[in-house]
C-alpha cells in the first residue's frame, strides 16, 4: 500500500496554528501590544476598523528591528525572548514562543515598518497569507508600525463565524484595558474607526484605573499591599458598598501578565464574605509578584492560565491581604500585627517552615482606669436619660418615632420638606447618577455591612451605622437626607423592602407573630394540594402574621393578616407563598428567606406613598438598624450620593 502520512506545507501548518493563537481580532491586538511593551515602548497607539476585520494598526516607539530581524520575525518559533527551554521558567517578557507574528501573517495581509535608533533608514516587509511579498528600505520613525489587514481573508469559514463588529470592538477594548493596566507608566491610545476612544497618559496605577473606568470609581478604591517571601500583592479593591451584580472591573495579574484563576478569585471573594450579597461582585485590580521559577505560563496558547508551585500559599496570602485592607476600612475586625518583618502565611507543607506574625499586646491595660472613662457617657447609677434609638415592642416590631420613649436629648434629625407641588424630578432632573456614569451601580458612597446589633439590647447605634439628618420626601418614592456632610438619595421602596425582609425573617426564625385582625374574615377556596400545603405551613404562615382557620374541603377563612399586606393582595401573596412551599428546597433556611422576600416585596409598595418628613425620618432610623442597609434583599442598591459635582453637571 502507498504511504499515507505526509508533512504539511509550512503555510498550512501556520494557518492551523493560527487557530490556537489568533482566534479573533482581539487576540491580534493583545499579541501586538505585548510585543510593543517587550520592545521597550513608552507610547503605544492602537487603531482598528470594522471590529478589526478590515484593519488593525499598532504603532509603538520601541527599540525597532533591523532589516534581517524584521524578515525573520515572521518565521515560526523565531524569537528574541528566550534562548533555551530553561528560560521559559524565568520569563520577564510577555512573549516567548515566537508564534504570534507567524500565526497572524498566515491569516492576514501584514505590513511592517520598523527602524532602530542607530539606523538612518527603516525597512518595510509585506507578507500576505504566510507568503513573503516584498521587503524594501523606507523612511519611518524609530519603533515599529504593524498594519494587519483583512484578517482571515484566506480562511473564509473562520471569517464567516467572527463576531459582529460591535462584539469584536468590545473584546478589543477589553484586551487594551488589560495591557494598559499592567503598565501605567506607558502612554496608550485607542482608536475605533479612526475615532479616539481612550487617551491614557503615563500615570500611577490609581490614575490609570480612574482613566480607564471613570472618576466615579476613585472614591471606592481601597489600596492593597502585602509582601511575603513567597509572593507580594499590590493594587486596589472596591469597597463592599460598590459591589455590583455584573462587574467587569475585575483584573488579576501575575508578574505583569493578565491571567484567570477561579481558585484565587475564591480567595478574594472569601475576604468579602458576609459584607456583600451573594449575587454581587466586587471590583479588584490586583498584581501578584512571584519568583518566575515558581510559576508556569506555558500551559495555554492564550497564556491566560498559570500554574503556581505554591498555589495554596498564594490563596492564603491573597485572602489575608484583602481582609486586612477591608479591616482598615472598618468593614471587618482587624488585629494589630508587628510588621517589622515579612509576614509569612503558615501553610501546612511537609519540610517547609514559616514564621508566624507576632501580635502585640498591652500588658498594663486596665479597663477600669479613669483614662478609659468617656466623660460624655451617662452615669450608670442615675436614672435612664433616653437615647435616639428605634423602639421595639416585645414582638420586636420597630415602631414609629412618635412611640419612642421620651428623652431629654433632641433628635439629630432636622425635618425639611419640599413645597407641596415640588417633585423629585424638579429637585434634580435626571436622577441621582452623575452623567459620566454609564450604569446605575456608579457613584455610591461607602456603607459597610457590619454585623447588626439588636437595637432593643443596645443604648445607641454602632459607630459604623449611618447617621442621617434633615430628611425630606422628594416624591416618586425617594427620600433625601444628609449624611456626614453628603447629600444622599434613598430609594424608599428598597429601604422598606430591606426592613421588612429582616423583620419577617426574624419572625420565621423565632416563630413570633404580629397580626392585624380583620373586621370581616375573608374566605378563600384552594385545591386539595394547596390546602394540604397551607396546613403543613400553618406555623410559618402564622409567624408571618396570617391568622388562618381551616374549614375543610379546601375552604380557608382568613381572620388576620400582616399589617403590610392589603386585603386585595391577600390571595396573590398566599399563592406566591404556596409556590415557594411546593418547591423541593433542601435547606429550610433558604425556604424562610424566600418567604420573607415575598412578604417584603409586597409590603414595600406602601413606601411609595411617603408624604411627610416624619415618615421619612422613621424609615431612615429603621434602615440604619438593619444588618445590610446598602442593598435590598434582591441585591439592588438602596442609596446613592448626589454630589455637588452632579448638581454642577446637571446645571451646566
Amino acid at each position: 500500500m502507498a504511504d499515507k502520512i505526509r508533512l504539511l506545507p509550512e503555510v498550512v501548518a501556520n494557518q492551523i496554528a493560527a487557530g490556537e493563537v489568533v482566534n479573533r481580532p482581539a487576540s491580534v491586538v493583545k499579541e501586538m501590544m505585548e510585543n510593543a511593551i517587550d520592545a521597550g515602548a513608552r507610547c503605544v497607539k492602537v487603531n482598528f476598523r470594522d471590529g478589526g476585520k478590515e484593519l488593525i494598526q499598532i504603532v509603538d516607539d520601541g527599540c525597532g528591528m533591523s532589516a534581517i530581524d524584521a524578515r525573520m520575525a515572521f518565521d515560526r518559533h523565531a524569537t528574541s525572548k528566550i534562548r533555551s527551554a530553561e528560560d521559559i521558567y524565568s520569563l520577564h517578557t510577555f512573549g516567548f514562543r515566537g508564534e504570534a507574528l507567524a500565526s497572524i501573517a498566515a491569516v492576514a495581509q501584514v505590513e511592517l515598518r520598523t527602524r532602530q535608533a542607530d539606523d538612518e533608514m527603516g525597512t518595510e516587509v509585506e507578507i500576505h497569507g504566510g507568503q513573503f511579498i516584498s521587503q524594501k528600505a523606507v523612511m519611518c520613525p524609530v519603533g515599529s508600525q504593524f498594519f494587519v489587514r483583512n484578517l482571515f481573508y484566506n480562511v473564509p469559514a473562520r471569517r464567516r463565524f467572527l463576531e459582529k463588529s460591535t462584539a469584536s470592538a468590545k473584546q478589543i477594548k477589553c484586551e487594551f484595558q488589560r495591557v494598559a493596566l499592567c503598565y501605567p507608566e506607558v502612554e496608550f491610545e485607542l482608536y475605533a474607526n479612526d475615532a479616539l476612544q481612550y487617551q491614557l497618559p503615563a500615570s500611577t496605577l490609581a490614575g490609570r484605573i480612574v482613566d480607564l473606568v471613570g472618576r466615579s470609581i476613585k472614591q471606592n478604591l481601597l489600596e492593597v499591599e502585602a509582601s511575603t517571601s513567597i509572593a507580594s500583592v499590590r493594587g486596589f479593591i472596591g469597597r463592599p458598598s460598590a459591589a455590583k451584580q455584573r462587574n467587569t472591573e475585575q483584573f488579576l495579574f501575575v508578574n505583569g501578565r493578565y491571567f484567570k484563576s477561579p481558585y484565587l478569585v475564591s480567595a478574594l471573594l472569601k475576604g468579602y464574605d458576609k459584607l456583600i450579597p451573594q449575587t454581587a461582585q466586587p471590583s479588584y485590580f490586583l498584581f501578584l509578584e512571584i519568583d518566575p521559577s515558581r510559576i508556569d505560563v506555558n500551559i495555554h496558547p492564550q497564556k491566560t492560565e498559570v500554574k503556581f508551585a505554591d498555589e495554596e500559599a498564594v490563596w492564603q496570602i491573597l485572602n489575608a491581604a484583602v481582609r486586612e485592607t477591608l479591616a482598615k476600612s472598618g468593614a471587618v475586625p482587624m488585629m494589630d500585627f508587628d510588621r517589622t518583618t515579612d509576614v509569612e502565611i503558615p501553610v501546612q507543607r511537609q519540610g517547609v517552615m514559616y514564621s508566624e506574625p507576632r501580635s502585640t499586646m498591652r500588658e498594663n491595660y486596665n479597663p477600669f482606669s479613669d483614662s478609659y472613662i468617656d466623660p460624655s457617657a451617662p452615669d450608670p447609677n442615675s436614672d435612664f436619660q433616653g437615647f435616639d434609638v428605634p423602639y421595639r415592642d416585645p414582638a420586636g416590631v420597630v415602631s414609629d418615632v412618635s412611640s419612642y420613649p421620651s428623652s431629654g436629648r433632641q433628635s439629630s434629625f432636622r425635618p425639611m420638606m419640599l413645597e407641596p407641588n415640588e417633585e423629585f424630578d424638579d429637585f434634580c432632573s435626571g436622577g441621582c447618577i452623575a452623567e459620566e456614569s454609564s450604569t446605575e451601580e456608579e457613584s455610591f458612597i461607602d456603607f459597610t455591612s457590619s454585623s447588626a446589633q439588636d437595637a432593643s439590647s443596645t443604648l445607641d447605634l454602632p459607630s459604623t451605622r449611618p447617621i442621617f439628618s434633615t430628611p425630606m420626601v422628594l416624591g416618586g418614592g425617594y427620600v433625601g437626607a444628609m449624611m456626614e456632610g453628603r447629600f444622599m438619595i434613598v430609594d424608599a421602596r428598597r429601604a422598606r423592602e430591606r426592613i421588612l425582609y429582616e423583620e419577617y425573617l426574624r419572625r420565621l426564625t423565632t416563630t413570633t407573630s404580629v397580626s392585624q385582625q380583620l373586621l370581616f374574615p375573608e374566605q378563600l377556596l384552594f385545591s386539595e394540594e394547596e390546602y394540604r400545603l397551607l396546613e403543613e405551613q400553618e406555623v410559618a404562615l402564622a409567624s408571618l402574621g396570617f391568622d388562618l382557620h381551616f374549614m375543610g374541603e379546601g375552604a380557608v377563612e382568613v381572620h388576620g393578616l400582616p399589617s403590610d399586606v392589603a386585603v386585595e393582595e391577600l390571595e396573590r401573596v398566599l399563592y406566591e407563598l404556596l409556590q415557594t412551599c411546593a418547591e423541593p428546597i433542601a435547606l429550610e433556611q433558604v425556604r424562610r428567606e424566600r418567604m420573607a422576600l415575598i412578604m417584603a416585596r409586597h409590603g414595600a409598595v406602601a413606601a411609595l406613598r411617603l408624604s411627610s418628613s416624619e415618615e421619612a425620618e422613621a424609615l431612615l432610623v429603621q434602615l440604619a438598624a438593619t444588618e445590610n442597609y446598602s442593598f435590598s434583599p434582591s441585591g439592588k442598591r438602596i442609596m446613592a450620593e448626589f454630589s455637588t459635582e452632579d448638581m454642577r453637571s446637571k446645571l451646566g
